[in-house]
């Protein structure tokens, strides 16, 4: 009897535990959270680029997504209640979410993370203190100097639309002037100065951005050097051919308007063999009375046989 109690006993702890297991998921997926909460949330943000990023919850054999939300200054304010969902990370399964077209202003925001696994979510873990992207790491953008011929060309690292850069060049000798100009985007060859032969010639840039008032340290400096024979070479067979150009195609073309000039204003109007006077009008009048005279007794001779004839 007593061992049938003792079986009875372990049959009904064994019931109780089975049922505790198998149905308090049910009571706890309502507004309860069963899943851990992401932890150690940061954000790192370098050139205006701004990635928020978290500690992944685990759980064997499932894939756990994560819903990212954030408030900027005025919803912390004044509707403190409103969260505005993430743009880009709405279901993440990654555990980071790159915020940096939802941080739109130079203030506070915050940021906060869940985890969801099917119908059971997570409790929302906040970034302990808020994010403001005046704190971003500004660093200088990748830079290629070259020469196009003897001009010195630097072309910039493309970060986006609110950055401009400061570059500053040189002649590399004691006492040289830096020059300085403001490069308003990257991606594009810029040329900077036309360079001496046989002169090295440095460049140096540094990031700046208007919208948070800050700007990155100066880059190490590039330098490229010019050969220094070409360039007097190229020139006087330039100046030769310009020289050889001009005493050529001057005189000719003053010539030829001359000539344009003349037939246009001064024509010179030959007139043919026939219309030419080249007897007395005094001959050319007795002239012509003769064969006048001889066309009428012509005239006169054939009447006459006519009507001989007749």
């Amino acid at each position: 009897m007593q061992t049938l109690t003792i079986v009875l006993g372990e049959v009904w702890t064994n019931l109780t535990m089975w049922c505790f297991y198998a149905f308090i998921p049910c009571l706890l997926i309502d507004g309860v959270a069963i899943l851990p909460a992401p932890q150690n949330l940061s954000v790192h943000s370098v050139n205006m680029k701004h990635l928020l990023t978290w500690s992944p919850v685990t759980v064997p054999g499932e894939t756990v997504y994560y819903s990212v939300e954030y408030q900027g200054e005025y919803e912390s304010l004044y509707t403190s209640h409103i969260w505005i969902p993430s743009g880009c990370c709405a279901l993440t399964a990654g555990p980071e979410c790159d915020v940096t077209d939802d941080i739109t202003a130079t203030v506070p925001y915050s940021l906060r993370v869940r985890a969801t696994l099917g119908p059971q979510t997570s409790a929302w873990s906040t970034l302990k203190h808020p994010f403001n992207r005046n704190s971003t790491i500004l660093t200088p953008p990748r830079m290629e100097v070259t020469r196009d011929g003897f001009h010195l060309v630097i072309e910039l690292e493309d970060l986006g639309p609110h950055f401009e850069f400061l570059v500053a060049y040189w002649r590399r000798e004691p006492g040289a002037k830096e020059h300085v100009k403001v490069v308003r985007s990257g991606g594009i060859p810029e040329h900077l100065e036309t360079m001496e032969p046989g002169a090295t010639y440095c460049v140096k840039v540094q990031t700046l951005v208007k919208a948070i008032g800050r700007h990155s340290d100066f880059s190490q400096a590039e330098c490229v050097e010019v050969q220094g024979e070409a360039l007097p070479l190229v020139l006087a067979l330039c100046a030769l051919a310009g020289f050889v150009l001009i005493l050529v195609v001057v005189p000719l073309s003053i010539w030829k308007m001359g000539r344009l000039l003349q037939y246009s204003c001064c024509p010179v109007v030959v007139l043919p063999d026939t219309l030419k006077i080249t007897n007395s009008p005094q001959k050319l009048i007795s002239c012509r009375r003769e064969e006048v005279d001889a066309c009428a007794t012509a005239v006169l001779s054939s009447e006459e046989l006519f009507r001989a004839w007749i």
